[in-house]
């Protein structure tokens, strides 16, 4: 039997990424849909067949669904995780999983309690590059990871969302975090899993530059940031993150190692790059990574239904997204600060 889902926020990302993956996954089948806007919510239901609410609640009272996808705006993850959790469903929530520490805990607590699982859809693990990367740096080959820079960096969400500049991006009490919890959660969480390390402190600037609302207006919420990063074991690091990148979107990481240098998403044709110290030279030409501008298969649905039927606690759970947002919080409550701070989790 395949997994059987329902799509609670039905914007940009659930139309471009959950909806499509889902249906054309063979083992996952879409069964409703939740959105409150209601012209949206009715023109999606006749679209692909399904029935459709403009409350979640109502969705979550059907008693086939399995799993849920929560997809809507960053301050309703957790209200409607917790719900579908109590409810009996499995949760795939979009990131960043919830705007507090509190909310984050509350979600891990509900999936515990209803012996559910939840994954947060982090999907930078899973792009192929990244991959290949964690690979590599298993063999040893590279020996240790010394320093690295990141990057992520393109125009902003109105050009992602099917709101364009009226997104509940841009609103403070809707979305709490600007670019560093769209794209910052993104690098936390990559960052962590390539170096098999928790992050200690974290310092930086984070601002407001350019970004502007449908009324011209700037936003309240950031939209650029140079985050400094120092590892458990002592690595130390650069993130850049920006929703001003006004030419072609940048995801990129770099890895400086004892034995060489290992570059991702830096090449147009080979996705890893690897520069021995000795001269060789490694070119690993591999699926691309999913951008605005190109979309493909995120590979999140994918995982999330695999662990669904063998029964087995997807990798990316709640505890994983909990260390990652607090990477973000705590460089957020460092820039304001103007120090460096201590990383708790």
């Amino acid at each position: 039997m395949p997994v059987k889902y329902g799509v609670i926020g039905c914007g940009a990302i659930a139309q471009r990424r959950h909806i499509p993956e889902c249906m054309a996954n063979p083992d996952s089948a879409l069964i409703g849909i939740a959105e409150f806007n209601q012209a949206r919510c009715e023109e999606l239901g006749k679209q692909y067949g399904v029935k459709s609410y403009c409350d979640h609640k109502d969705l979550l009272k059907m008693g086939e669904i399995d799993a849920v996808v929560v997809s809507g705006p960053n301050a309703l993850h957790a209200p409607q995780t917790i719900d579908a959790l109590n409810a009996g469903k499995h949760v795939l929530c979009e990131k960043p999983m919830a705007v507090t520490r509190e909310e984050a805990r509350a979600m891990i607590d509900a999936a515990k309690k209803n012996n559910k699982y939840l994954m947060i859809g982090l999907n930078q693990r899973l792009m192929p590059p990244h991959v290949r990367a964690k690979e590599i740096l298993q063999t040893g080959r590279l020996g240790k990871v010394l320093s690295f820079r990141t990057a992520f960096k393109h125009p902003g969400p109105e050009g992602w969302s099917v709101d364009a500049a009226k997104s509940w991006f841009f609103r403070k009490d809707q979305a709490f975090m600007g670019v560093t919890g769209d794209l910052g959660i993104h690098k936390a969480d990559l960052m962590r899993w390539l170096l098999g390390q928790e992050f200690a402190e974290v310092s930086g600037m984070i601002t407001t530059l350019d970004k502007r609302d449908g009324e011209g207006n700037l936003i309240a919420l950031d939209d650029n940031a140079f985050i400094n990063l120092k590892t458990n074991d002592g690595v130390i690091g650069s993130m850049i993150l920006s929703w001003t990148n006004y030419g072609q979107e940048e995801n990129y990481t770099v890895l400086y190692c004892q034995n060489g240098v290992m570059s991702l998403g830096t090449d147009p044709t080979y996705g890893v790059v690897v520069d021995y110290k000795n001269g060789e030279r490694e070119l690993h030409k591999l699926g691309a990574m999913s951008t605005n501008a190109k979309q493909v298969a995120s590979g999140v649905i994918d995982a999330f239904t695999r662990s669904i039927l063998h029964n087995q606690p997807p990798e990316i759970n709640g505890t994983e997204g909990y260390k990652s947002l607090d990477v973000i919080l705590t460089a957020q409550e460092a820039a304001k600060a103007g120090k460096t701070m201590k990383i708790s989790a």
